[in-house]
């Protein structure tokens, strides 16, 4: 047998005793069990049930009513005939009203004036106002967009009856009062769901995030022990590198296909979510994700000396790299410095390429700059794994049998 026979069969000895003694490692450490295997059902469907109603409906709103005419009371009556918001409460004066909207027991105030009727028939412009909880985004947009659409349509009624009475058809009263008519089309999300939303990429991190410190938890947990010579298998005094960190990320890659399978097979079709991406293109991005995750989740976890390190450092980073993927706030928003600083991570390429090819149905050739930079990010951090791991073992003085090799 010649010399490179016998190092590839030496290779496939030490990676068998490493996935072996790694999956040992995993299913006998329930902290570990529960973050690497788990934590993504978990947290996919924790996140899932709290959106699942994916649109905010009913939003409660005061009206605060001083015309106490027929037509201020049309107006009240048409912002219970939307989706969005009910007129919860009629607050006498702007004092009742305010204590309801601090109390959070309304989220959206409208004052209709005394003078309301009397210039809406006068033929003058009648006012008015509208208050709005903008320190919550969501509630804002229904409240804000319900309102003024009802108070639009309400306005340009009115008009039409003017035309009308005046003398003018139909057809003429309908042009003035609408001169453009609109068709909405919602791309991608039709119902403007939240969860379809912000659930690919949620996923994604969730991914990322959970092998970052499950991984670091095995490491910590053999630094912290000095277990690295438990890798040796029997009749060996040392071990390559190589086939350390290729058997750990075999194991978790196998872990992570079946919890994978699950999210993106089951999990999605349970929730409805949008699958469009050809089964292709999801199982090679799906691939080359996780080698990038995998491959920095060693790297990252040759640094921590002890076992809790892992969620110390790294269980508060899961927002902010949310947040630098570029889905929660625009990437044009961000500054450039902090932007590339977002593209180190497997997370920012990965949930805008998810989200491209799951909820918009891109091809291959769309997200290949995406795909590109993940496997460029895969062979850099598992560079920097076998270094790492390299550094660790030699430091530790780890991977050694009172056996003598044969």
């Amino acid at each position: 047998m010649n010399r490179f026979a016998r190092q590839l069969k030496s290779y496939g000895q030490q990676l068998r005793a490493v996935m072996a003694n790694e999956y040992r490692t995993i299913f006998s450490d329930g902290g570990v069990m529960l973050i690497l295997i788990f934590a993504l059902f978990i947290y996919a469907t924790a996140y899932s049930l709290a959106y699942a109603p994916q649109v905010l409906r009913n939003v409660p709103i005061g009206v605060i009513d001083l015309s106490q005419t027929s037509t201020s009371r049309a107006l009240t009556e048409t912002f219970n005939a939307g989706p969005n918001t009910y007129v919860a409460y009629q607050p006498a004066d702007m004092v009742e009203a305010k204590k309801l909207f601090f109390d959070r027991e309304i989220y959206g105030i409208v004052y209709i004036p005394s003078d309301y009727e009397e210039k809406l028939l006068g033929g003058q412009q009648a006012v008015v106002a509208i208050y709005c909880d903008a320190s919550y985004f969501l509630m804002y947009r229904q409240v804000f967009q319900e309102v003024v659409t009802t108070i639009g349509n309400t306005g340009a009624m009115v008009e039409f009856q003017r035309l009308i009475a005046k003398g003018a058809n139909i057809p003429q009263a309908q042009a003035t009062t609408q001169p453009v008519i609109y068709q909405a089309r919602n791309i991608f999300n039709p119902y403007l769901g939240y969860g379809t939303f912000v659930m690919p990429a949620i996923i994604m991190v969730i991914i990322q995030q959970t092998m970052l410190i499950g991984i670091g938890m095995i490491g910590g947990t053999w630094r912290e022990h000095g277990l690295y010579h438990k890798l040796c298998p029997a009749g060996r005094r040392h071990m390559s590198t190589l086939p350390i960190v290729l058997g750990r990320g075999l194991v978790y890659a196998s872990l992570y296909a079946v919890t994978c399978f699950y999210i993106l097979g089951l999990h999605y079709r349970l929730f409805h979510y949008p699958m469009n991406g050809a089964t292709g293109t999801i199982l090679l991005f799906m691939a080359v994700y996780m080698a990038a995750c995998i491959g920095l989740s060693i790297a990252v976890s040759t640094l921590f000396r002890y076992r809790e390190n892992s969620l110390l450092f790294l269980l508060w980073t899961s927002i902010p790299l949310l947040m630098l993927s570029g889905v929660s706030y625009p990437r044009e928003g961000i500054p450039d410095w902090l932007f590339q600083f977002g593209q180190l991570f497997p997370s920012s390429h990965g949930v805008n390429a998810f989200i491209r090819i799951q909820t918009m149905g891109a091809s291959l050739s769309e997200v290949f700059a995406e795909i590109k930079a993940l496997v460029i990010l895969a062979v850099i951090y598992g560079g920097l794994a076998c270094i790492g791991t390299h550094l660790v073992i030699r430091r530790e003085g780890g991977c050694e049998c009172s056996a003598p090799e044969k």
